[in-house]
Order: C-alpha cells, then sequence, then structure tokens
C-alpha cells in the first residue's frame, strides 16, 4: 500500500479517435488500430495526503501507435494555473502513476504504457461537463479545443443515449457515451471530428475506485 493516500471526487470528458462506444472499454483493439485521445477533468474534492485538490482542473493528451497495452505512447498532461507548487506536485504525482497500487487507476495503468512524457504545461483551462446531459467543452489555448455532445439517431435525430458499465474498471463505473471534436495542436498534435466520447463522474483514490 502506498505511503501517501490520496483521494478525488471528479467529473470528466474524454474524446479519442475510435467509433462510438470505444473497443478499448471492451478490452477489443481500436477502431483505426491506433489511439488519441484527450481526457479533461475538475476535481469537485480531493486531496493528496495533506494537500487539498478541490476545484483543480487537469488535462492529459495521449498518442499511442497501437492499442494502448502495446505500449510505446507519448502523452502531455497540462495542470490548472490556479494550483500551488504543493498541489502541482501532488497532481504530477498521481497523474504520474506514483503512489498508486499498480493498476488502480487509469493514471497509473497509462502510466506504464508511455515511452515519451512531455514536460508538464500550466495553463488556464476553460472546462464544462455535464454528465447526464452528454455535453462538455475543453480548451487550453494553444494546446487543445474540443467539445462534446450527444449520439444523435440518424433516422429521427432524436438524443441516443447509451451508457457503459465497468464493474471492475479503473477510471470509472458508469460513463455516459457521447461524440466529440477535438484539435491538439502543441506538444502532440492530431485531430478527431465526430468520434467517441464519454462523460463519468469519478470517485479514485490509490487503491482505485470507489463503489
Amino acid at each position: 500500500m502506498p505511503d501517501v493516500k490520496w483521494t478525488m471526487k471528479a467529473r470528466e470528458f474524454i474524446n479519442c479517435n475510435c467509433a462510438y462506444g470505444c473497443p478499448c472499454q471492451f478490452n477489443a483493439m481500436p477502431t483505426y488500430g491506433f489511439c488519441q485521445a484527450v481526457a479533461g477533468m475538475e476535481i469537485e474534492t480531493g486531496h493528496h495526503g495533506d494537500t487539498k485538490l478541490d476545484g483543480l482542473r487537469f488535462v492529459g493528451i495521449f498518442s499511442w501507435p497501437g492499442a494502448i497495452h502495446q505500449g510505446r505512447g507519448e502523452a502531455a498532461v497540462v495542470i490548472d494555473e490556479r494550483a500551488s507548487e504543493a498541489q502541482r506536485e501532488a497532481l504530477l504525482r498521481i497523474l504520474g502513476g506514483q503512489d498508486t497500487v499498480p493498476g488502480a487507476t487509469i493514471f497509473q495503468v497509462f502510466s506504464t504504457t508511455l515511452e515519451k512524457f512531455h514536460d508538464p504545461i500550466f495553463a488556464a483551462i476553460d472546462f464544462e461537463v455535464d454528465v447526464d446531459g452528454r455535453t462538455g467543452r475543453l480548451h487550453v489555448k494553444g494546446v487543445t479545443d474540443g467539445r462534446g455532445e450527444p449520439i444523435k439517431n440518424p433516422v429521427t435525430g432524436a438524443e441516443h443515449r447509451a451508457r457503459i458499465d465497468l464493474p471492475h474498471g479503473f477510471e470509472y463505473a458508469i460513463a455516459e457515451v457521447g461524440r466529440g471534436w477535438t484539435k491538439t495542436t502543441s506538444p502532440i498534435k492530431f485531430e478527431v471530428a465526430d468520434t467517441h466520447s464519454h462523460f463519468a463522474n469519478l470517485h479514485l483514490t490509490q487503491s482505485g475506485i470507489v463503489h
């Protein structure tokens, strides 16, 4: 068990390059054989040891040449410019998979698949997410710009609702599925359009999801 305990209740909006639903969620290979994703999160309440993390935001930008589990990925993180030095260090440790039981969280699992980790960026993060409404907005000037919205029925145009339930996952318990558009410009560059998004409420600790 890690010496430092941490916890966070947060909301997330993630957009990746795969088809709606995202094969990764089902241990299948990515739709196009590779993976690109941007994740935005806002902590409602949280701490790392004695350091409070309430209200802070962060972004992860990822790219893998194959499936995530095959490794060789690269990542960049953006940390809320409002974070103090202690809060920055705490978030970087959590996002880097430190102070965490192996395999327990998305941060720790992803950290094992990366071979390149860009220097962290400290910037203003414009972030909005409505999990039940399946809408999101994420903008970091000069880095990434994206939005998420509900999937539409191709015949009626009505909003379509689907959820992913992962009883033994390492990210969320239940996620609402939608679609998204994202363009990243630095330090990892790619663009996705009308691809998988999910929106979820998270409750994570150094030992994994709190159910």
